[in-house]
């Protein structure tokens, strides 16, 4: 960021009073600039023992296979955010269920939601970031083509936790979370 974007101004980095952090401060309107992570929110789309993924049209990893996610929008909460983001990228209605899984992405600066999610029919399409969208069985899961590591992350866990019968209807499950680091890639 090289200019405020309240008056136009050039931009200074500098530790303002009463805080502890680099941030961008503008010395003509006194704007402290925050930068923040951004919330990817997504769903597991579950219609029977299938998992709908979607294979990306855009990049980053264009042609490989993720969960229906995207980028949080303003006005929307992380389960209304899912539920779209699972509409635009695989045209399914799906039933947005609990929080299941939270993964910290701090070199990406994102923090990535997936809700358990019902998918009621099998009735679901590519949208414009999707090449394809399928339902897979745990054993026909692409392991090798996933996107990203929180979505291989949220899988395991989702498909350990299904064997287990912690998903089973009526019981409490803890929310999945861990950090995701740089180190890791698929």
């Amino acid at each position: 960021m090289k200019y405020c974007p309240n008056c136009a101004s050039v931009l200074t980095i500098k530790i303002p009073a009463d805080d502890s952090r680099e941030r961008h401060v503008c010395e003509a309107c006194g704007s402290i600039h925050y930068q923040n992570p951004r919330n990817v929110v997504g769903s597991i789309p579950v219609y029977g023992k299938q998992i709908l993924l979607c294979r990306r049209a855009i990049e980053p990893r264009n042609g490989f296979w993720t969960l229906p996610a995207g980028f949080m929008e303003l006005g929307e909460s992380t389960s209304q955010g899912a539920a779209r983001e699972t509409l635009e990228e695989a045209g399914a209605a799906v039933e947005i269920g609990p929080l299941y899984s939270l993964l910290n992405v701090p070199h990406a600066e994102q923090v990535h939601l997936f809700y358990l999610a019902k998918l009621p029919t099998p009735e679901f399409s590519a949208g414009e970031e999707s090449l394809e969208v399928a339902l897979f069985h745990e054993h026909e899961i692409p392991w090798d083509k996933l996107a990203f590591p929180t979505i291989k992350q949220t899988l395991e866990w989702f498909f350990a936790d299904r064997a287990a019968g912690h998903l089973d209807s009526g019981k409490e499950f803890h929310v999945r979370s861990r950090d995701v680091l740089p180190s890791e890639r698929i």
